[in-house]
């Protein structure tokens, strides 16, 4: 196999995560309770024999650059090659913010991939899947493609919310159209492209001096179709976007299925992270966990069903967590109930509060397109007062404190507390997040 460079684009936003992705990239939000999402396309990489990563970041970047440090747990702390963090600069011609994924690719080709004979791989920091990208690799050599795009059937329905293909019996991509409103094809684009190094140069350069997004599913990838050889690669295996709140949960929620959707246990592939080190879960005499995952240093004296919790939560006495989602170092006060709820990272709940109850049909007002499916949000630091009670398809904001509820009792389905703006979140903070 030819020597492969993989360019990871991680400076995604994520809008659509609410106040999770407020205060971090969308790649380093939290999974599965110890993982973060870049994770799994970190792993992915090593686990398939690449160890010349590039990581491309810009929106706030703090917690993602903590989390990846130098590559030490994905074994990409190497003096050759190894990983590479990747910022927009100033100070040369044509540098500047990033306008979209190619043009961030365009940017950093140089320092990312400077052998000229390289293969390109460009990966996506936001999905949540196992893959051995050799086999992508393989299927792009004997095609004697010049790109070849990674690609996964969805329903019908779903496919307007990706880039869709049509291809031939040769699987030759003959059409590709970014998040058409009426799709021609339930095969949809996984953003994992293979590109012949010379061709995409050739192409970035063109669509860098053109009035375009500057972005490969809009752009690149549409101008290659009918001038190059592009191929589809299909893959069978579980991938998920977890882009959007409902997303997001699904994910969590089906990993404590019997068997998980995905195996998060498979010794053959292993995800590698960046772990604390805390000492064991304590489940005291009083508390019942079922179907759950309790990650090292939490204590639960309360009931945990069908959740998923991160390192150091705790759970007081007579509480209850149900089909929901706490991150690191929360704490749940005695007699509190939570349900179908994700509460970010150093969340107090205060004595008898409940987070999650009441008309999930009434959609967020502030945000009726991201949390619309009954699943309410808190963000982190926030400190819920003892006794009040949180509907559904709430937002609570990062930071808020008791003093930002008013003395308010109960926070009504679709309703949304902001923190004083003096509370937000300084560029100090966020880099714990």
């Amino acid at each position: 196999m030819r020597t492969v460079v993989a360019i990871v684009l991680a400076g995604g936003q994520g809008e659509r995560l609410s106040v999770l992705s407020r205060e971090r990239a969308k790649p380093a939000v939290p999974f599965a309770g110890k993982y973060r999402i870049i994770d799994f396309t970190l792993s992915n990489c090593v686990n398939s024999g690449i160890f010349d990563v590039a990581v491309l970041t810009q929106y706030r970047p703090h917690s993602l650059n903590d989390h990846i440090g130098i590559g030490r747990p994905w074994d990409l702390d190497r003096t050759h090659r190894g990983v590479r963090l990747l910022q927009p600069f100033l100070g040369r011609s044509g540098s500047d913010w990033y306008r979209g994924t190619a043009d961030a690719v365009y940017q950093n080709l140089p320092f990312a991939a400077p052998r000229r004979d390289d293969l390109i791989l460009i990966l996506s920091g936001d999905h949540v899947y196992r893959m051995d990208y050799r086999a992508m690799i393989e299927s792009h050599e004997s095609s004697k493609a010049d790109a070849t795009v990674g690609v996964f059937e969805v329903p019908i329905d779903e496919a307007s919310r990706y880039g869709a293909l049509v291809v031939d019996d040769e699987n030759r991509v003959v059409s590709f159209d970014e998040k058409p409103k009426e799709p021609r094809s339930s095969l949809i684009s996984m953003g994992i492209y293979v590109f012949e190094r010379e061709v995409l140069e050739a192409r970035l350069d063109e669509d860098a001096q053109a009035r375009t997004s500057h972005d490969f599913g809009h752009d690149i990838i549409p101008s290659m179709v009918d001038r190059d050889r592009v191929f589809a690669c299909p893959f069978n295996g579980y991938w998920r976007d977890v882009g959007t709140i409902e997303s997001y949960w699904d994910a969590n929620m089906g990993l404590l299925d019997d068997p998980p959707e995905f195996d998060l246990y498979d010794p053959d592939w292993v995800i590698h992270t960046r772990s604390e080190e805390r000492p064991p879960a304590r489940v005291l005499a009083e508390a019942r966990v079922g179907r759950s995952l309790i990650s090292h240093g939490c204590t639960i004296y309360g009931t945990v069903q069908r959740s998923v919790l991160s390192p150091g939560v705790v759970v007081g006495s007579g509480a209850l967590i149900r089909d929901s989602i706490l991150m690191t170092d929360t704490v749940i006060g005695a007699d509190a109930v939570i349900e179908r709820s994700i509460l970010d990272k150093e969340v107090w709940v205060g004595r008898g509060a409940v987070v999650g109850y009441g008309d999930a049909s009434v959609v967020n007002k502030l945000e009726p397109q991201r949390l619309n499916t009954g699943i309410t949000v808190v963000g982190k630091r926030a400190r819920i007062p003892a006794g009040l009670h949180v509907g559904r398809n709430c937002m609570i904001d990062a930071s808020v404190t008791e003093a930002d509820f008013g003395g308010a009792t109960v926070v009504a389905s679709g309703e949304s507390v902001l923190a004083s703006p003096a509370r937000l979140a300084t560029p100090e903070r966020a880099a714990a997040s």
